[in-house]
């Protein structure tokens, strides 16, 4: 193959990729809202790219669940509705159940290292409020399960991390932690998992995940959540 073509294709790929990045963060946080719907043309001047990285970095969002594709009539963001969040948070629960433990058992010094790191830099954009907070905090719960020998598993628990943290983007100011110390919660699960204790690293992980969850079920019984997805859509 030319290398002229080798190049060309390496630039599609990274312009497919950014736009697959930008599309998907723009979906996580909200920006784009719940069942909005993704022209090509309006997607590809917005991202100062071109039609064919976005229509592809749509296909890969499609399989991520963050995107539907309607039939003959283009794309739209994935809707939201408590039966969709309660499965997304069975799941979530499930998987990362068994990759926490499986990361576990074969965790090592580097595995160690990278966690600590990840904890650290975490409470550091907290503390310091910035924006990168978000993935700094995904950063951190990918690391805890960073040593499992399971690549599918990782990357089933890292699109329902996307899919859950939607939730809490749409929830906006209405949701608080004023009755927990979320700080405290990521530093017990951390002290388990650096302990190599499987089984209180798992409860704790489970239970900060159901508290949110826990919270974020009740703005969407009380139609909070969806009033909140509504706008703009």
């Amino acid at each position: 193959m030319p290398i002229a073509d080798i190049d060309s294709r390496k630039g599609e790929a990274s312009a497919t990729q950014q736009a697959y990045e930008a599309m998907r963060r723009m979906i996580v946080t909200g920006d784009l809202k719940p069942g909005e719907k993704l022209k090509i043309d309006g997607m590809r001047q917005r991202l100062d790219t071109g039609a064919s990285p976005v229509r592809e970095a749509l296909s890969l969002l499609v399989s991520d669940n963050l995107v539907e594709r309607i039939d003959q009539r283009g794309f739209r963001t994935a809707e939201v509705s408590a039966q969709n969040f309660d499965e997304i948070l069975m799941l979530r629960c499930t998987l990362e159940d068994l990759a926490l433990r499986a990361s576990l058992a074969a965790a090592d010094d580097a595995w160690e290292e990278r966690a600590v790191l990840a904890h650290h830099r975490m409470q550091r954009a907290r503390d310091a409020k910035d924006p990168a907070f978000e993935d700094r905090h995904k950063e951190f719960h990918m690391a805890l399960l960073a040593a499992a020998p399971s690549p599918i598993l990782k990357k089933f628990c890292s699109q329902l991390y996307d899919l859950n943290i939607r939730y809490r983007f749409l929830a906006g100011s209405a949701l608080n932690y004023k009755k927990r110390d979320v700080v405290d919660e990521h530093s017990g699960i951390l002290a388990a998992a650096v302990a190599r204790d499987a089984d209180l690293a798992s409860e704790r992980l489970l239970a900060h995940y159901r508290k949110t969850g826990a919270f974020l079920a009740g703005l969407i019984d009380e139609g909070t959540l969806p009033a909140a997805a509504r706008a703009g859509g």
